[in-house]
């Protein structure tokens, strides 16, 4: 796989108190196969698609026992002048650039709006490696947030993103495109969602069948939030995973809808 473009999700993971468990909940849901740990990274545990590789689980390091969330890393040449330009534009650095062997460099950081993320600088590990049409890969992921004014300045800013707001009166959904791809959406969080819950950047995975993956997750304990609903770009659903990670599955073989639209802002 090439080099990706600065800006491009290239990456996700998610720390589990319960390793195993998630190993299980996401191989039934998503058809997920893992690899063996690696006790040299903090047994940080590649899960796969069809031998590809589409994410990754680790336990949380001794003290940094939290809620479970996935983290959508963004593809840069350059992981610490990003993590400049990120902080220059009123985002903050939760763990500085740290080179990972010889797979890449990461960081993690913060939008001004309290998104988490983080940056991968790819060396010998570049990314995903299954397409958005395969089943179990990462497809899409929005920004949830209370303060889309926030994210709305500071993503572009930092990744040169250009964006398009959708007409639509009943949601504030932003897109932001590097070139002719949309890599991103951001979505203004409303009063439906409890307070208790932070902003965040919601990632979906692709299933066969979004219904069929809804009803395995909730027998193994995951928590409908969403769905499912048809849409121009698939049939998809909303959930919460045993261990409260945020995600979301669709099926873009099944859609329905005009696609909405948009204009540049």
């Amino acid at each position: 796989m090439a080099v990706q473009p600065e800006g491009t999700p290239c990456w996700t993971d998610a720390m589990f108190g319960d390793v195993e468990g998630a190993k299980s909940f996401y191989g039934d849901v998503l058809g997920w196969t893992f690899g063996e740990s690696s006790s040299e990274y903090g047994n940080y545990t590649q899960a796969y698609t069809d031998g590809k590789a589409v994410a990754a689980v680790v336990p949380p390091m001794p003290g940094q026992e939290s809620q479970s969330q996935w983290c959508l890393y963004l593809a840069s040449p350059d992981a610490s002048a990003t993590a400049g330009r990120i902080r220059d534009n009123g985002g903050e650095i939760l763990m500085e650039p740290m080179q990972v062997g010889e797979f890449g460099t990461m960081c993690l950081a913060r939008d001004p709006s309290g998104v988490v993320f983080g940056i991968w600088q790819g060396g010998l590990h570049e990314g995903f490696e299954a397409t958005p049409e395969q089943t179990g890969a990462y497809c899409w992921a929005e920004v949830f947030t209370r303060e889309p004014e926030k994210s709305d300045a500071f993503f572009p800013a930092v990744f040169g993103y250009t964006a398009k707001q959708v007409q639509d009166d009943n949601v504030d959904f932003r897109m932001f495109d590097l070139g002719e791809n949309t890599v991103l959406g951001r979505m203004r969080m409303t009063d439906e969602f409890p307070p208790e819950v932070p902003p965040y950047i919601n990632v979906y995975f692709t299933v066969d069948n979004c219904d069929d993956a809804v009803a395995k997750a909730t027998k193994q304990g995951g928590i409908l939030r969403f769905g499912p609903m048809d849409s121009p770009f698939g049939r998809f659903a909303s959930l919460s995973d045993p261990q409260g990670a945020n995600f979301s599955v669709i099926d873009v073989t099944t859609t329905a809808g005009e696609m909405p639209s948009s204009v540049d802002v």
